[in-house]
């Protein structure tokens, strides 16, 4: 009993203390007691009063329902489907891949390329390409082109373009590869007369603004010359004289040319002529049509004249020196009065000489860059032909090696060619034993 009575004194204490000194934050204010005025009845509005405290606190979700974020669902859904979900992902970046791929292939080759031609002549082209490369309908084709060239002329088009002499080139190539080749050099032909007319006219190359047209044209005459002597002398035409007629002019045209600028100079506007290496391609294309027709004392000076225009560094110089040394060793000019015809031997050895310097070349291009097929293929036909070289010397043993080293080469670098012949000629020096 005596326990409790402290208790309760404190507490009456407590409750006496509270009835004279009430906390101030529980007294209602005098002013909120006064009755509203009519304004402030239908001005006032209910505001809703929360602590700051509050704002700032964060709401404390159940472990259970707790937001996942972005990378934790990646992670869960992975979890859930750890083979699915890698597929669809490379599906997804294939198809986005390939989609940005075609746009851009699309931009490029298809759009890009026709950005040079009016509207209605890019459109007729974009059909005509399609049936040449694609749909392979040749007759569409040749449509197609032949309304290109239609619209082209409609819309005012320089006919001496680089575009519509393309346009027809294009044409030309397409009856080629059908096996038209009458066709195609009648469309060459026509292009040659056409631009033969275009640079004849003195008016032409007089004007300034003219004359790096003129020289640009040119050279595309020359290219096509040289393209209808190629296409006469296809064994289906099979017109030799058209054929050298052609790649003579285009020889002629090249030096002409060439020898005018360096005596007259470049004139203002003309530009740059062709190429060391087009003006060796022009000698080269007449050097083969001399060889083919057994005519080698007039392939050899060009052959040499071409070799003497082209890098050593290339793998084609291999070729052209190759083809030197075949011409140097089968030749056999007429007869002049007052010049004494080279003998056997000494043809012989320019023409061993050449095939080493060929050799010498190919074992200088060291590098995987600078090298191509036509640098192994080349190698081994020189050493088939050095070993030919021996053999008209009378010296088989030396002539069976290299035989044997240019099939082993053949072989290596997957001349099949290259293997037939050198095994023929092991085959016929077995023969004189």
């Amino acid at each position: 009993m005596s326990s409790t009575i402290p208790t309760l004194v404190c507490a009456r204490r407590c409750a006496s203390a509270f009835k004279s000194h009430p906390p101030q934050h529980l007294l209602p204010n005098p002013s909120s007691l006064r009755p509203p005025t009519s304004r402030a009845l239908h001005a006032s509005k209910p505001s809703l009063l929360v602590r700051p405290s509050l704002l700032r606190r964060t709401p404390q979700w159940p472990s259970h329902c707790r937001p996942l974020t972005t990378r934790a669902a990646a992670r869960n859904l992975f979890r859930a489907h750890p083979i699915a979900i890698p597929i669809a992902t490379i599906f997804i970046l294939f198809g986005l891949g390939s989609f940005v791929y075609g746009n851009y292939i699309y931009r490029t080759y298809i759009v890009g390329q026709f950005t040079a031609y009016p509207e209605p002549v890019a459109m007729k082209l974009r059909r005509a390409i399609y049936y040449h490369n694609t749909d392979a309908n040749p007759q569409l084709a040749v449509k197609f082109y032949r309304q290109a060239l239609e619209e082209a002329a409609q819309c005012g088009m320089d006919p001496f373009s680089n575009e519509i002499i393309g346009v027809k080139i294009q044409l030309a190539f397409l009856m080629e590869n059908i096996g038209q080749l009458g066709r195609a050099a009648e469309v060459l032909e026509v292009v040659f007369r056409d631009c033969l007319a275009w640079t004849e006219d003195p008016e032409r190359g007089a004007k300034e603004e003219r004359r790096a047209q003129r020289t640009r044209v040119l050279a595309k005459m020359v290219g096509v010359s040289v393209k209808l002597g190629e296409l006469y002398a296809d064994d289906r035409i099979k017109n030799e004289e058209a054929a050298e007629e052609r790649l003579v002019w285009a020889v002629t045209t090249v030096l002409k040319e060439k020898e005018r600028r360096e005596r007259e100079g470049v004139r203002e506007g003309e530009g740059a002529w062709m190429s060391a290496e087009e003006v060796g391609g022009a000698l080269e294309s007449l050097a083969d049509h001399y060889e083919s027709s057994n005519q080698h004392f007039l392939a050899a000076p060009l052959y040499l004249q071409a070799v003497s225009l082209v890098p050593t560094t290339s793998c084609h110089a291999i070729t052209l020196m190759n083809n030197l040394s075949i011409s140097l060793a089968l030749q056999n000019p007429p007869p002049t009065a007052g010049i004494p015809s080279p003998s056997g031997a000494s043809q012989i050895n320019d023409a061993k000489t050449w095939a080493r310097k060929a050799l010498a070349v190919d074992r200088a291009l060291t590098k995987a860059d600078t090298r191509t097929e036509e640098c192994d293929q080349g190698c081994a036909v020189t050493m088939i032909n050095l070993g030919e070289f021996a053999e008209m010397e009378g010296n088989l043993a030396e002539a069976r090696r290299w035989w044997g080293e240019g099939v082993e080469l053949s072989r290596r670098v997957g001349f099949q060619e290259g293997v037939i012949r050198g095994r023929e000629a092991l085959a016929r020096a077995d023969k004189r034993k």
